[in-house]
């Protein structure tokens, strides 16, 4: 019979250890990937490792963080994507500045929130 792990952890984001979206993957990389080769560095990868966490964040100075990675900060992530190019999705990349723009899009900040609350065995506090 395989023994169930129902063990919640608890991990602490510090905003003050960061004030870019790099600076925020290195971050969770130390927080999540203790023991892994690799670093987390894209949206989808921080997505990725949180199906593994059970229980609780909390963002310490995440009103530091909210600030940092705002308006500024996402509409330089979405057009470094549009210059890039391929293999990023550039009419979609560009409906997401656009909406940023107009004042509905989310910031980085808000992206990275929305993830962690998407994970059900995840409680977020904002600190």
């Amino acid at each position: 019979m395989k023994k169930q792990n129902n063990k919640n952890e608890m991990t602490v984001i510090n905003g003050s250890h960061f004030s870019t979206l790099e600076g925020f993957y290195n971050e969770v990389s130390g927080l999540f990937m203790k023991d892994e080769d690799w670093k987390i560095g894209t949206l989808d990868g921080f997505n990725d490792i949180l199906y593994g966490f059970q229980g609780e964040i909390i963002w310490k100075h995440s009103q530091k963080s909210k600030e940092e990675l705002g308006f500024e900060v996402t509409k330089k992530f979405y057009e470094n994507k549009i210059l890039q190019g391929k293999p990023f999705n550039i009419k979609l990349i560009q409906e997401k500045l656009d909406d940023l723009a107009e004042g509905n899009g989310q910031t980085l900040f808000e992206i990275l929130i929305e993830i962690i609350e998407s994970h059900k065995n995840i409680t977020l506090i904002l600190d």
